[in-house]
């Protein structure tokens, strides 16, 4: 039986970024609001593989042919009591968000957790500020280790993500109470970043008025595309962006440039906490969200 999660009072707030979709007419005179009710469901094996492994696509950006989605699709949905899924069209209908916690030591014997741990570890022995993540991952075994995954629509509201890790919390202390093994020691949490780049246009149009930013010539300057990240960085053991293997075409850049002089570059944002300190870290993004310090 398909179980719909409840959001509790405080679990989300909306105001400010009301989840609906604003239509505007030309003269801006008369507005259409559409409105959209979202819902959280616990992951489902029959209706969600597809809507799944595009968000993970979408998570590992260039670097998801290197992993076998299919296979890590399925082994989140071979835990449909942990994690969630947001939809608004219903059960039936593909997940518009999710986020799930996979064990690295439990799974370890999986193909795809073993390339992605080795992922990680590469990826972390390469960033000095990952250091701590580099040594958990050289153990063997490695430690209890909960990789968060979570990815949703790029117009999907911020507001939707407090409600999911309060949800993993509960079912991860529900989990631990019936002996399975979900009592981490340590959570790894992948994201995106993106920075700001030069338009390809621009230079092949050679428009002189147009000047670069400091941040696209340095390259240093990085921006979250999840606002939670922010929130989660300040709990975090180490943190670090890292860059993937495989190198976006020229004027993929461009192809994200909606509204901007300026195009985008994605690449990887990797997080360590403690296990102890998610709950702390839930509490202040929660806060956050609802336009808190």
């Amino acid at each position: 039986m398909v179980k719909r999660k409840q959001v509790k009072d405080g679990d989300v707030d909306m105001e400010g970024t009301d989840p609906r979709v604003r239509a505007e007419d030309s003269d801006d005179e008369d507005i259409d609001m559409v409105n959209v009710d979202f819902e959280w469901f616990d992951p489902q094996p029959a209706v969600d593989f597809h809507g799944l492994k595009n968000l993970l696509r979408q998570l590992f950006d260039t670097d998801a042919i290197d992993f076998d989605m299919s296979a890590l699709a399925d082994l989140i949905l071979s835990q449909p009591t942990l994690g969630s899924t947001v939809k608004v069209d219903g059960n039936e209908s593909d997940p518009y968000a999710f986020l799930s916690v996979l064990n690295l030591q439990e799974h370890q014997d999986k193909p795809v957790i073993q390339d992605l741990t080795r992922y990680l570890h590469r990826k972390a022995q390469s960033t000095p500020s990952l250091a701590p993540l580099a040594n958990l991952l050289s153990q063997s075994p490695p430690p209890p280790i909960g990789l968060i995954l979570t990815e949703r629509l790029i117009n999907m509201p911020s507001e939707v993500v407090p409600p999911m890790y309060t949800m993993l919390q509960e079912e991860i202390a529900w989990a631990i109470e019936d002996k399975e093994p979900y009592n981490f020691s340590h959570y790894v949490i992948l994201s995106k970043t993106y920075e700001e780049v030069e338009s390809k246009l621009d230079q092949e149009a050679a428009r002189p008025q147009k000047k670069k930013k400091k941040s696209a010539e340095s390259g240093v300057e990085r921006f979250y595309f999840h606002p939670e990240d922010e929130v989660l960085e300040r709990h975090a053991l180490c943190s670090g962006s890292v860059s993937y293997d495989h190198l976006a075409d020229e004027g993929l850049s461009d192809s994200k440039r909606a509204f901007q002089e300026l195009g985008i570059r994605t690449g990887g944002s990797l997080m360590l906490l403690e296990g102890g300190k998610l709950e702390g870290a839930v509490k202040d993004m929660a806060e956050y969200m609802r336009g808190g310090a």
